[in-house]
């Protein structure tokens, strides 16, 4: 049991009234007037920042992350020849036969798409591989293609063909990485978050069961469970929401993960309307990558079994489908990913079905250009949070880390704003209040009361007249985790 805390002068969520909170027993004790005798307990000054509940991610890809925080990122690159440039002011040492790896690229505007030819000729006999913004594209040299024992005509491979390389690649030694990911969650609460939800396509519980030897994260982590690792969890009697036993409350069984479609960037998403322009036949609608025949049965065993679902659908129609078959699916948590591009008719159903929607505020400003390219006349109904929220449905907000930064005040900005660049906000009859979002943000609760389990930050401003804008360089004063400071700034 930790020792007793009192967090001195905070302001109670968006009240504005100043207080001293005290925390016992993993729990938020007392809420008294400012000034309070501190008794011998651990004091943390809040200097009248805002108190709010503990900061949730609710999709990140953690293991990439870590790796993300390692790579040369590529997202100034204006062209493939100059995503080749910033390689090679980043290779190392002269003769470094090592796997190189960059990030973040995207192609989208770029007027000569990547080849491996351009990597063969900046790096002979040195493997690269460089993967995009989105994670569903990866870009490989020759020497890459042959570790992985793989041929390709561009080395340019997307989908289920880049995860599939991506995992064959090599990987740290899984000590070091372990040590990344933990780093990561560090990071985490830096920023305020105390729980994440892990979407990486591994065997998660095991995983993190494995790190927590090293020492416990900074964050509690949701394990989602990957369709491959279905029968497995099924056998280890795995439930979503259920703690997973002898990790002291820091790790819970989380949904069961199945892609419905792509992604926008690599113009994979399933969508009613076809890709303009990008096709010989123009009738190209995307990648459906599980039909409706084979998902009900997976998805009814799963619920069989008490493991809810998490369904990737960004396109309209992927969503139209994932809607349809949990319509006819009972039980709690029933999730869709992304959720990017609806249908108006769709909209309301998230409510009507108790759907939530997993949504990455973030990916908005990020993705409103090649959003504009790829479905012309449909951005009014891309990333549609407002009509969502008032429509009735459930948002929680994610990252989707590396696809954007782990950080839950851009999320919170991006979804104020609709802008991070300067330029005018992009569809902003779609932008959240404050309220809205910091809900989006923690579990659905914008304030701290006693008896609240003393899952917590401090964010060192006042956010009720703040201009949105500023939220993304929120200082954050602590960070409390089950009664335990994992952050102090």
């Amino acid at each position: 049991m930790h020792k007793p805390l009192l967090l001195r002068d905070v302001a109670i969520g968006l009240t504005g009234r100043r207080a001293d909170v005290r925390i016992e027993g993993g729990q938020v004790a007392a809420i008294e007037p400012v000034g309070a005798v501190p008794d011998g307990v651990d004091v943390i000054d809040g200097r009248g920042g805002t108190l709010l509940p503990g900061l949730v991610d609710a999709h990140t890809h953690m293991l990439q992350w870590a790796c993300v925080r390692q790579r040369v990122s590529l997202a100034t690159a204006r062209s493939a020849a100059h995503a080749v440039e910033l390689l090679v002011a980043a290779q190392g040492p002269p003769g470094d036969t090592d796997l190189l790896t960059g990030a973040h690229y995207n192609e989208t505007f770029w007027r000569v798409p990547p080849h491996k030819d351009l990597l063969d000729r900046a790096f002979p006999g040195r493997p690269v591989a460089v993967f995009s913004n989105d994670l569903h594209a990866a870009w490989l040299n020759s020497e890459a293609l042959t570790l992985v024992g793989h041929e390709h005509p561009t080395g340019v491979l997307i989908e289920d063909d880049a995860m599939a390389v991506t995992a064959a690649l090599p990987a740290p030694d899984v000590g070091v990485s372990d040590k990344w990911v933990l780093d990561a969650t560090d990071a985490a609460a830096a920023r305020g978050v105390t729980a994440i939800a892990d979407y990486e396509y591994t065997d998660t519980i095991t995983d993190w069961t494995r790190r927590l030897t090293i020492r416990p994260p900074s964050t509690r982590v949701r394990c989602v469970i990957a369709r491959f690792m279905l029968d497995r969890a099924v056998e280890r009697g795995h439930r979503t929401g259920d703690p997973i036993p002898d990790t002291g409350g820091l790790l819970t069984v989380g949904p069961l993960k199945v892609f419905l479609d792509g992604s926008l960037n690599t113009r994979t998403a399933y969508c009613h309307d076809p890709y303009p322009g990008e096709f010989p036949d123009d009738e190209y609608l995307g990648e459906l990558l599980v039909t409706e025949d084979e998902l009900r049965p997976l998805l009814r065993r799963a619920a069989e079994h008490g493991i809810s679902p998490a369904l990737h659908a960004i396109g309209d129609e992927a969503n139209r489908i994932a809607l349809d078959v949990l319509a006819g699916l009972d039980g709690p948590g029933r999730r869709i990913e992304h959720a990017q591009l609806l249908s108006p008719r769709d909209v309301p159903r998230f409510a009507e079905l108790g759907v939530t929607a997993g949504v990455q505020p973030a990916h908005a400003p990020d993705d409103r250009d090649v959003a504009e390219r790829h479905w012309p006349g449909r951005t009014a109904r891309a990333f549609a949070y407002a009509d969502l929220l008032r429509a009735g449905a459930t948002l929680e907000f994610g990252s989707d880390a590396p696809v954007a930064p782990l950080d839950p005040w851009d999320g919170i900005a991006s979804a104020l704003t609709r802008t991070d660049d300067g330029r005018d906000p992009w569809h902003p009859e779609q932008a959240l209040p404050l309220p809205a979002a910091l809900a989006a943000s923690a579990g659905g609760r914008t304030t701290v009361a006693v008896g609240d389990p003393a899952d917590l930050v401090v964010a060192g401003r006042d956010l009720r007249n703040l201009p949105p804008d500023e939220l993304r360089d929120m200082p954050i004063v602590a960070t409390i985790l089950g009664g335990r400071p994992t952050h102090a700034g």
